[in-house]
């Protein structure tokens, strides 16, 4: 590989991991295999835009990470690394125990921006969404429309601290898979509004808090004004798990319980029970 695509991989991964672009799938060749068939070091990048640059230096191992790759970016929970094995017939598999003796390794990466959390409503319960998030290792951002509840000496634990209209806000942040929107503003009002600049914008999770009569409401009131029935559907509201939580603190461990359970496909059911 020449020291052009290099740079080109690297500034890709860069872009990605900064979201300036699409997530970016690499492979590097680790074990070059026996005998050698493929160039250790050698690498290819297939972004999620379909950009391609460099080559494993074999079609066949090119055309497998392309594959993987396609699945990964269409997968949740993601998979962050993994190892392709790839024989010197052609033969790949990602099961070490299926490889083929001999098999060259290739080190599979997913690059994409650190998952966010956006949190509209700078009060008690997005105050302690904040805290946790950012321990949990969310980009925490935080959105009101009061200065007084968004503010850098209330978040200091904040990538983000948003104050104005909640709406041209929402449309200024890129909503992808990455983003997380929680709706714990003031009233149902400032949720509805917020709601219909968040939903069916890409995001990989839009939840609103409330009383299911109350949400039941703001719901009925965007599909009457044309939102898309599916994509109202993927909202989460009434928003977190049933763990009876009643305070501030507590009702934000439910919010981000349940967005951890969905970032990693699981359950949500009791170890115990398992």
């Amino acid at each position: 590989m020449d020291a052009v695509d290099r740079i080109a991989i690297n500034e890709a991964i860069e872009a990605a991991l900064g979201g300036a672009a699409a997530a970016v799938f690499v492979a590097t060749v680790t074990g070059a295999g026996t005998p050698p068939f493929l160039q250790l070091a050698a690498k290819l990048l297939v972004s999620r835009d379909d950009q391609r640059i460099g080559s494993l230096g074999r079609p066949e191992a090119d055309a497998a990470v392309e594959l993987v790759a396609a699945t990964a970016y269409a997968s949740m929970p993601r998979i962050g690394v993994q190892t392709l094995y790839v024989a010197a017939d052609g033969v790949t598999t990602l099961r070490r125990h299926e490889a083929r003796p001999g098999a060259a390794e290739v080190m599979l990466q997913l690059w994409e921006q650190p998952a966010r959390l956006i949190v509209v409503g700078g009060g008690h319960v997005g105050l302690a969404l904040a805290i946790f998030g950012e321990l949990l290792g969310f980009a925490v951002t935080v959105i009101d429309d009061r200065e007084d509840f968004a503010n850098w000496e209330r978040f200091p634990m904040a990538e983000h601290v948003l104050c104005g209209d909640l709406a041209e806000l929402l449309d200024a942040i890129k909503l992808d898979e990455t983003a997380h929107v929680v709706l714990v503003s003031r009233g149902h009002m400032q949720d509805e509004l917020a709601l219909r600049h968040a939903v069916g914008h890409g995001a990989g999770y839009v939840g609103m808090i409330g009383s299911r009569r109350r949400t039941a409401t703001v719901l009925q009131h965007l599909l009457s004004d044309g939102y898309d029935a599916d994509a109202l559907d993927t909202v989460s509201t009434p928003i977190g798990l049933d763990i009876g939580a009643e305070t501030p603190e507590e009702i934000a461990l439910s919010i981000l319980a349940e967005i951890v359970m969905l970032r990693r496909g699981r359950s949500g059911a009791r170890l115990r029970t398992q």
